[in-house]
């Protein structure tokens, strides 16, 4: 099984962090069985590069995206780590992406993640899991709630995720977890928005020191951060 991961370190694993190359040069002994990617958020591409992709945007992210739609084989699986603003936003490039991937592949899960899961990304993000070749019919969401704050210092970990993945085979319904059907999307929009119809995040009113002390946190993490790049330069 041929695979490519973006972004995490893996003996036999091939690894991509550019979006030099002409889609259109793609070939299918470049292809993949199965793509697990968490591309970069928020960068902005030159010109030259949009004009290498089908639906051109300075969204680094949706290039990427599209990147490795391309580059899955026929049957092929993708996990692909994106800003939740991607489900629900108006511009013609997001419109016409989300309209690409339920065309061509089966985007049969969708995973919210609450904030802080993925380091540096500075939104929300959710999780997109797809197979390359038939269009989508059902889309499953489920609400990843852990009940905490995430961050660097306390990260995701195998029981936060143990509910997702007992339900996800079978896509059960839950109150964290519900279907959508793909007839149901407006076809103006494609819109993919994660609301969950059994009452959706609970409200949690933090008192004045919790929040500092979040807030704390986070500029402590940021500073590590910066002084880990400092230390590259």
């Amino acid at each position: 099984m041929n695979m490519i991961l973006h972004g995490i370190e893996a003996p036999e694993i091939i690894h991509t962090n550019t979006l030099t190359e002409n889609l259109g040069d793609i070939q299918e002994k470049h292809r993949f069985d199965v793509i697990l990617a968490n591309p970069p958020f928020g960068g902005k591409e030159r010109a030259e590069v949009q004009q290498n992709f089908p639906i051109r945007t300075g969204e680094t992210a949706y290039l990427f995206l599209q990147h490795f739609i391309k580059m899955l084989k026929a049957g092929g699986r993708g996990a692909i780590v994106i800003k939740n603003t991607f489900l629900s936003n108006t511009d013609n490039a997001s419109v016409s992406l989300r309209k690409m991937l339920l065309e061509s592949c089966e985007l049969h899960t969708i995973l919210d993640c609450p904030s802080g899961t993925f380091l540096g990304a500075g939104v929300k993000t959710v999780v997109l899991f797809f197979d390359k070749g038939a269009p989508t019919k059902k889309i499953w969401c489920y609400q990843l709630d852990p009940g905490r704050n995430m961050g660097k210092t306390n990260p995701l970990n195998d029981d936060d995720l143990a509910d997702f993945l007992k339900l996800q085979p079978k896509q059960k319904d839950s109150d964290k977890s519900w279907s959508i059907d793909a007839k149901s999307l407006d076809l103006a929009t494609f819109d993919l928005s994660v609301k969950n119809p059994n009452g959706g995040e609970a409200i949690t009113h933090r008192t004045p020191l919790e929040i500092i002390d979040e807030i704390a946190a986070l500029d402590a993490e940021s500073a590590e951060v910066l002084a880990e790049i400092r230390g590259r330069l």
